[in-house]
């Protein structure tokens, strides 16, 4: 098996697993009262996200020569997300949901950065690509990523603006 295609092979399951696991945080949430923003909008990220691993099997040659260090660095970014995913437990999905009750996490990642998992997955569109060569994959996912991300935190950050504290400095992106 070729670099890529095991690479591919990982984020697949890897994505696989964590749509299974925010399913059922979604449903834990919705029971509780979480109520979610800009569902219209989900579908998009979902179209984003699989366009991006077709991309990268259908345009990337399969014998392609890795870039070892951007792929440690994506290797680095699993860590992050698993670090995110493990912060927010029960609290982690991939749509936006926001449960009036409960506390803003401050632990982990989000002492550092409002939205980790944002800028995480940011590096993580630009960074495959890159590390097979493809500055056209990872600029055309970047830009469409950036979109979208840009109009889901303002969505989020109005709706999370009554339980942050007015002084609090504010990180644009994350």
């Amino acid at each position: 098996m070729s670099v890529l295609y095991a690479v591919l092979a990982f984020v697949l399951v890897q994505r696989m697993a964590e749509l299974a696991l925010a399913a059922g945080n979604t449903r834990r949430l919705r029971a509780l009262g979480a109520i979610e923003l800009d569902a219209e909008a989900y579908p998009l990220f979902i179209v984003l996200h699989a366009g991006w691993l077709i991309a990268l099997a259908t345009i990337i040659p399969m014998a392609a020569p890795p870039s070892w260090p951007l792929i440690g660095l994506f290797g680095l970014l699993q860590l992050g997300r698993v670090w995110v995913i493990g912060n927010l437990g029960r609290r982690w999905t991939t749509r936006l949901m926001i449960a009036p009750e409960a506390p803003l996490v401050r632990t982990g990642p989000y002492r550092f950065c409002r939205h980790p998992n944002y800028l995480i997955v940011a590096g993580e569109i630009a960074l495959l690509p890159l590390a097979f060569g493809q500055v056209g994959i990872a600029a055309i996912f970047s830009a469409a990523n950036f979109a979208l991300l840009a109009r889901r935190i303002c969505i989020e950050e109005r709706a999370l603006a009554p339980k942050r504290p007015s002084r609090q400095p504010v990180l644009p992106l994350g």
